[in-house]
Order: structure tokens, then C-alpha cells, then sequence
């Protein structure tokens, strides 16, 4: 286990949001189920934290931008500065949307289609950002969620100030579109992978990436789509089953996500104005850590190459100068006699 190659790739403002996300689902289930009574304002609590950091990050980064000038002449720079802007304005629409929730909920005294018109128009801003998302090299996971689900926005809205009184199976029709799609990709993802792993042209690190891709997303679509069925057959009454029970493949779906932040790369490095990879600002944090970030953990038994090489540096004469690099320093025993000098190269 290499633990610089397991941090130089994680995503902490994926990790952030998918573990809030995690926390609230829970809470939010327990509630339903009023195996809680907390207030709907609590329950909401790792929302606020979500949206916490975001502003804070935000309003961290501009000041660092305001104050550096010189950063504003580098394209790549200031496209990851507006992206930041971009993502910021989103995650206020979102806080507004989930304001008029908690409201609602505690009040019960607005239409749904008033506590929805925040999300109706951050979706429709999202088709715009993923254009712009596309055309500048961005990831665009919010913005694809936002816009592609706009429908059923539209759907959950009306369903909950029974204008439409349709089963919840069919007010779900958007989702079993999208969930359609998704497995199609899962599929492919896992023949994709079953062909590499056969491959022998094929290197051994990709065919790892390949099957751990497959793996991952099985894990988050498979329970995703289950968790979706049980919801629409709670809430037409088709079973009995307690809102934690339904949740338990979202949760499964989560913490999968939480796992592959570990992996997918990206983030921005104007949050909290950083301006540096996560894995390099953390080091620099802690320089305790960087000591640890240099070590390579195996499992192979590399005793048998050392003490072969050893007896042959012995053999060579009792007077060999033997010198060992630890990361890059050596350390040396004296020279009895000008012989030429042996170096052993011990593994990470």
C-alpha cells in the first residue's frame, strides 16, 4: 500500500458532500419512521455543514484571488476560479431549496410548486453550465444531475400538491429513464473490464483501474436502482417496510461514492484558496505526514534478495565499502582498502 498514491488522487470536496449526504439520509430516515423527534432544522444539520464550507471556501478563495492579481493572467487559473464561482451560486439555489423545505415541513403552510421554483431554476441555469462545464475541460456532476432531472422536479412537485394524483411508479418515470441509461453503462463498464482482464496486451495497473471502475459503479448503480423501487412501492402503500429498511441501498450507493472520491481525481484547487493539489497542501500542513507519505508497504518477502546480495558483496572481500540509499540517503561503512564500492539498493 502505497499511501501517497492513495491520497494524491482523492476528491475532498466529493468526499464532503457524499459523506453529509450519507449523514442526512440517516437522520432524514429516522425521522420519517419518527424513531426520532428531533426538529426537521437538526435533521437537516449536515446540509447546513455542506453548505457551511462551501460559502466559506468561497468567500476564502476570492479574497486570496483579490489579493494575487497575478493569477488572473492564467487561463487555467481563472477558469478554475469561475468554476468555483459557478458551483458556489448553484449550492445557494440549493440552500434556498432546502430552506423552503425545512419550512414547510415544520409549517406545512406553502405549495410545493413555491418551495420547488429554486430547483426549477437552477436546473435550467445547470444546462448552461454544463455547456460552458464542456467547453472549458470541467466535470459537471451537479450540473448533470440538475438538468437531467428536471422532469422530475416538475413530477415530485406536482405529486405533492396533488395535482396529479398518478401512482408514484409513474411519477418516477424520469428516474427509471435515467436508471435505464446508468445500467446500460454498468453493463458496458463491467463486459469492458472482463475483456481487459483477459487481454494480455493490456497492462496489469489498467486492468485493476478498469475492474475497480466496474466494481464501484456496480455498487452505485445496483442498490441506487433498488432503493428507487422499494420508495415508489412505500409510497404506494405496496409494502410496509420502515423508510431506514428502503434507505439501505442509498446507503450502500453513498458509501460507495465515498470509496471512489479516493480515485477521482479533479477538485479545485481555489476552495479555501488553497491553489495547490489536496494530497501536496496537506503534506505541507503536516510535515509529520510527509515522512509516512514516502513509505511503501508490500507484501512480498524480499529477505532471501537481500541476503543474497549481502553474502555476495561478502564474498567480494571482508573489506567492502557497502553502502545502502534509504530514500535517497546513504549510509556508509568505512573502506578498509580501495575496492571498488558495491551499492545494495534496499526496497521501498
Amino acid at each position: 500500500m502505497n499511501l501517497k498514491n492513495f491520497f494524491q488522487d482523492f476528491n475532498p470536496s466529493k468526499f464532503v458532500v457524499f459523506t453529509c449526504l450519507l449523514i442526512f439520509t440517516i437522520l432524514f430516515s429516522l425521522r420519517l419512521d419518527k424513531s426520532i423527534e428531533w426538529s426537521y432544522w437538526f435533521v437537516f444539520f449536515p446540509i447546513w455543514v455542506w453548505k457551511l464550507l462551501v460559502l466559506v471556501g468561497a468567500f476564502i478563495g476570492s479574497s486570496v484571488w483579490l489579493r494575487n492579481p497575478q493569477y488572473r493572467q492564467e487561463v487555467s487559473s481563472a477558469n478554475q476560479y469561475k468554476a468555483m464561482i459557478v458551483s458556489c451560486g448553484e449550492h445557494l439555489a440549493l440552500l434556498m431549496f432546502e430552506l423552503l423545505v425545512v419550512i414547510n415541513l415544520e409549517s406545512d403552510g406553502h405549495n410545493w410548486l413555491i418551495v420547488f421554483i429554486p430547483l426549477f431554476i437552477l436546473s435550467v441555469f445547470c444546462i448552461g453550465a454544463c455547456i460552458w462545464c464542456v467547453k472549458n475541460d470541467r466535470s459537471c456532476e451537479l450540473e448533470l444531475f440538475c438538468s437531467v432531472n428536471i422532469l422530475q422536479f416538475i413530477f415530485l412537485a406536482l405529486r405533492f400538491d396533488n395535482i396529479i394524483v398518478w401512482s408514484w411508479v409513474i411519477v418516477f418515470i424520469p428516474i427509471w429513464i435515467i436508471m435505464c441509461v446508468a445500467m446500460i453503462g454498468v453493463l458496458y463498464a463491467v463486459a469492458l473490464a472482463i475483456i481487459l482482464l483477459r487481454s494480455p496486451d493490456i497492462l496489469s495497473e489498467q486492468r485493476r483501474g478498469n475492474v475497480s471502475t466496474a466494481i464501484g459503479y456496480s455498487f452505485l448503480v445496483i442498490p441506487l436502482l433498488v432503493f428507487e423501487i422499494l420508495l415508489a412501492n412505500r409510497l404506494d402503500h405496496i409494502n410496509d417496510f420502515a423508510f431506514i429498511t428502503v434507505s439501505i441501498p442509498l446507503i450502500i450507493s453513498l458509501i460507495s461514492l465515498i470509496c471512489l472520491t479516493f480515485g477521482a481525481k479533479g477538485g479545485n484547487c481555489w476552495w479555501f484558496g488553497i491553489r495547490k493539489d489536496f494530497c501536496q497542501f496537506l503534506l505541507g500542513l503536516c510535515p509529520c505526514l510527509q515522512e509516512y507519505g514516502n513509505i511503501s508497504y508490500s507484501i512480498q518477502d524480499n529477505d532471501q534478495d537481500v541476503q543474497s546480495q549481502t553474502s555476495t558483496a561478502e564474498s567480494i572481500g571482508d573489506s567492502v565499502d557497502v553502502k545502502v540509499k534509504i530514500k535517497g540517503k546513504e549510509v556508509s561503512d568505512q573502506p578498509r582498502s580501495s575496492i571498488p564500492v558495491l551499492s545494495i539498493e534496499t526496497p521501498d
